[in-house]
């Protein structure tokens, strides 16, 4: 015979289980919202409180709480009550005033943007406070980022053609990012490197000897992940050939071949246009100007910068060389392809709010 009292069944309908899944996969709400929602459709799903809090590693008390209370108040029952507390010191009014001077004044004493404490002193309020609605709204004045935007005439165009082979490669064809990092040079530090230890982070001098520069040619398939690399001394139109020479070997003659690059002038060269030419599987596409982003090769560019170049000490160009050569190496070998989910619209829809946005700063 079962014990204790029935449960009452939890039953949605279309709506209702969107709007919860819409919380249950969450990646920015609160963590404590996204698993209610995630019990709630546990139990709507005839999952018992027993196993649910097993399997969240919750007690049955708390799934029975969350479950009685979504049936009584549905979706806003999962948010936290109000709490008695202290009265809120500051009105919404001086909180507005805050924000909006934040936003759209400089501070009277010439600098360039509102610290929290000069804030604080020009508000009357107090520096803590000031910190904590900067914090509510998302607003860093100390900081900045930088962007550039396109005036490639076919901006739109290219930026249909690129996404498109990121998002549907085509068949029988293998999708190359091909690019260069120029300037990779070879330094040693003037002093001996101190190593991290506990409390302290590893050290290095800030002057350096230079022993000259290489050239990383780079090739990317978007499919596998993997790259073809060679370093060259110079980056000219001949290492460039070179570099498609290097390709060209080593993907299987069935398979055409697209080139994604940039409109560098080694890239355009007279000589690699008619190279390419003459081999009617290979296909370029040009980025925008000012759009190297879009080059998937330039975020691995990124990696093996900041994991086998930038803290490195060279004696000589060939140390950089085999450095490099030895991650490649082991790269290719764990290699995954980076997950391209941005569609053409998606993408001009953001330049075209980056633009309404500069036009209304303007005007």
């Amino acid at each position: 015979m079962p014990r204790g009292r029935p449960i009452e069944p939890i039953v949605l309908n279309h709506e209702q289980r969107s709007q919860l899944l819409s919380l249950a996969n969450s990646r920015s709400l609160p963590h404590g919202l996204v698993r209610r929602a995630q019990i709630v459709l546990a139990c709507a799903d005839g999952e018992p409180n027993a196993s649910i809090a097993k399997r969240m590693r919750l007690t049955p008390t708390t799934v029975g709480k969350w479950r009685k209370r979504y049936r009584l108040q549905g979706i806003e029952g999962l948010h936290d009550e109000l709490r008695p507390g202290r009265p809120r010191t500051h009105e919404d009014e001086r909180l507005a005033e805050v924000i909006n001077a934040a936003l759209q004044t400089t501070p009277p004493d010439g600098a360039t943007h509102w610290s929290t404490r000069a804030m604080a002193g020009n508000a009357g309020v107090s520096k803590s406070t000031v910190q904590r609605w900067f914090s509510l709204f998302g607003i860093q004045p100390h900081r900045q980022r930088h962007f550039k935007l396109s005036n490639d005439p076919f901006f739109a165009e290219k930026v249909r053609d690129i996404a498109g082979l990121y998002l549907n490669p085509p068949d029988h064809a293998v999708v190359l990012c091909v690019d260069e990092k120029t300037q990779v040079q070879a330094l040693s530090r003037t002093q001996p490197i101190l190593p991290m230890g506990l409390g302290y982070v590893e050290g290095f001098t800030h002057d350096y000897v230079r022993h000259g520069t290489t050239t990383l040619f780079a090739a990317l398939d978007i499919a596998t992940g993997k790259v073809l690399t060679q370093c060259k001394r110079r980056h000219r139109h001949q290492e460039f050939l070179a570099f498609l020479h290097h390709i060209d070997a080593n993907v299987p003659e069935p398979l055409d071949i697209h080139l994604i690059v940039d409109n560098y002038a080694t890239h355009k060269h007279p000589k690699v246009k008619a190279w390419l030419a003459a081999r009617a599987r290979y296909h370029v596409h040009h980025t925008p100007t000012y759009a190297s982003w879009l080059n998937q090769v330039e975020r691995w560019f990124g990696i093996i910068t900041q994991k086998a170049i930038r803290r490195g000490s060279f004696s000589s160009v060939k140390e950089p060389v085999n450095k490099i050569e030895r991650f490649v190496e082991h790269y290719n070998a764990n290699a995954t392809p980076f997950m391209w989910t941005a569609t053409p619209e998606s993408i001009l829809a953001k330049i075209q709010r980056l633009c309404a946005c500069i036009s209304g700063i303007q005007h």
